[in-house]
């Protein structure tokens, strides 16, 4: 278990099903955002210094994205999961069950999240223009904050997630 994101955050299948996608999920992030910015902010196909960097752009696992992917993984758990193995009755195990879940949700939160913009330039700016030797905490911070205004959440490292109450 990497990190506990609230009380009962107890399903231990799930949680291994998330960290085993990290690398794969976490390139197909980056694919998918070029991809998106690509066909909805330069649909004419014009090549300027940024479109030549992002097509230059080799996709390669990041670590810049790891805590983002982790606290989409605990907000997933949080919102969807339950402690109790579910009957399955089609003859496949639970690990198989929870990766194809976890998968589809994550890639239909993408298609949701790049329809904001500052979705798009944080992830951006993590992987294709993020300078060698720069620190990358504003833009981790941007996405924090993403996770926070998208799901009303607000994730502390030693509290865990916390709902938000709007008065």
């Amino acid at each position: 278990m990497i990190h506990k994101y609230f009380k009962l955050d107890k399903n231990y299948i799930l949680e291994q099903a998330q960290m085993e996608s990290e690398r794969e999920l976490i390139v197909y992030l980056i694919d998918f955002v070029k991809k998106y910015y690509q066909d909805q902010f330069n649909p004419l196909g014009l090549v300027d210094e940024p479109v030549k960097l992002i097509k230059a752009h080799k996709t390669e696992y990041t670590d810049r994205l790891q805590e983002f992917y982790r606290n989409l993984a605990g907000v997933y758990r949080y919102k969807n999961s339950d402690n109790q193995l579910e009957l399955l009755f089609d003859g496949q195990d639970h690990y198989a069950k929870y990766a194809r879940d976890w998968k589809q949700a994550y890639k239909n939160w993408l298609i949701e999240f790049c329809g904001k913009p500052n979705f798009i330039k944080a992830v951006l700016e993590l992987t294709v223009f993020f300078p060698e030797g720069k620190r990358a905490e504003l833009a981790e911070n941007r996405m924090k904050n993403f996770i926070h205004h998208q799901f009303d959440l607000k994730i502390y490292k030693h509290r865990g997630i916390i709902e938000m109450k709007i008065a």
